[in-house]
């Protein structure tokens, strides 16, 4: 086809929408404003912040890191066949290679803070335990990420 397709949402953190901050809705659209394309080429790591503003005019920073990956190539190529419905798969006629075609992924993190290099360094080691193979889960990673410990003053550390 076109190489044109939608975004899915893959997995979230949390699972859950929080009460005071809700999942933002079609943020799979926002991650890809050019539209969900394939390339017969990986392009770099992109990243980048915008700021989405809510109904009660909250601020909201979504940091966007992309990277492309490698897809399976499509299904056989199919013509109609004498102007019918029916669809015939083409015989190769010879050992031709199928176009490499690469997917865009993305990684994004929203929060109610301006943080701009902290949400690079987070989204960029997220991506790095990804493409290495890690044998770590994403969940602790994210879990400690988000996790922080404020001593209270005088108290013990």
């Amino acid at each position: 086809g076109s190489g044109d397709g939608q975004g899915q949402i893959l997995q979230r953190f949390p699972e859950k929408d929080w009460e005071d901050n809700p999942f933002p809705q079609g943020i799979e659209l926002f991650c890809q404003p050019s539209g969900w394309q394939l390339f017969t080429e990986r392009n770099p790591p992109t990243f980048f912040v915008a700021v989405l503003t809510d109904i009660n005019s909250e601020r909201h920073y979504c940091a966007c890191f992309t990277f492309w990956e490698a897809v399976e190539s499509a299904q056989p190529q199919s013509h109609p066949r004498n102007g019918e419905g029916e669809e015939e798969e083409e015989e190769p006629s010879s050992p031709v290679q199928p176009t490499q075609l690469f997917a865009p992924k993305s990684l994004v993190l929203v929060s109610r803070l301006d943080h701009a290099e902290v949400f690079r360094n987070s989204l960029g080691l997220i991506y790095t335990i990804y493409v290495d193979g890690l044998s770590v889960s994403l969940e602790n990673v994210i879990g400690n990420l988000l996790t922080c410990t404020i001593p209270i003053t005088g108290g013990a550390q």
